[in-house]
């Protein structure tokens, strides 16, 4: 079939996890040039559920695509510095997933396999809490930085009806993110996103399995956040803001 995948597919999606430069090669042929209509490509897991987006080729002939084997990067708490961490994907664990193709009213799809490299020094276990925590830190900062967004959107509301609330909620502001200076400020104490950010960064970068220092650090950074949480939702109970416009968790994560 000219418009689907190439036979060659599957062979050539074989993960390796100690060596960064692999890929998945996703090749396949189209007999012109894709100039009108819409074609994109994603990668999904065998539930359908959509790993990450990725740029198809359009051109005429053999088109090869790579995917890095990782999802998209965490959306980050916005503060006035750069965050890291927003530039760590974490990689996707061994499994069958789905390239899918869609072209116009036409959809390809082909099954892949990505596996461990069996030559990485860790255990099944091992990789197992390596993800687990991995991701547990990705869902933690996404969640820190829809909490960011609410805190602000609630703190414009009040802030020329209720002085004392949007103190309490900048006050609260001030031990998440670093709210002062510009991007070049390195003096300023790291607040709870940089602690969380650097650890995310440090245990989804690695190729080992995380310390027990780090896990020790990802359980004093839980329980700031889950204080910071529950007041959080004693200030927002009290600001009690009709018609609040908020994107929903979905939206704001995906905007």
């Amino acid at each position: 079939d000219q418009g689907g995948f190439a036979s060659g597919f599957g062979a050539e999606t074989q993960f390796v996890g100690g060596n960064p430069p692999m890929t998945a090669r996703i090749k396949y042929l189209l007999p012109k040039r894709h100039t009108f209509g819409k074609m994109s490509m994603e990668i999904q897991d065998m539930n359908g559920k959509k790993i990450v987006s990725i740029s198809p080729g359009k051109s005429k002939g053999i088109n090869i695509v790579n995917w890095n084997f990782t999802i998209k990067n965490p959306k980050v708490a916005k503060g006035k510095t750069f965050s890291f961490g927003g530039f760590t994907s974490p990689r996707v664990p061994a499994g069958k997933y789905k390239a899918i193709l869609t072209k116009g009213k036409e959809t390809y799809e082909h099954v892949f396999e990505v596996i461990n490299d069996k030559n990485n020094g860790l255990s099944e276990a091992d990789i197992a809490l390596k993800h687990k925590t991995t991701m547990k830190m990705y869902d933690m900062t996404q969640d820190l930085a829809y909490m960011v967004y609410e805190l602000n959107t609630i703190h414009d509301a009040v802030k020329d009806k209720n002085k004392k609330l949007a103190s309490s909620l900048n006050e609260l502001l001030e031990t998440l993110v670093i709210t002062t200076g510009d991007n070049y400020v390195s003096s300023a104490e790291p607040q709870l996103r940089e602690k969380m950010s650097d650890l995310y960064s440090k245990i989804a970068g690695s190729y080992d399995k995380p310390t027990a220092s780090e896990l020790e650090s990802l359980k004093v950074i839980e329980k700031r956040f889950n204080e910071a949480k529950a007041t959080f939702e004693k200030l927002k109970k009290k600001a009690k803001v009709e018609d609040l416009q908020l994107q929903t968790f979905d939206e704001f994560i995906n905007e």
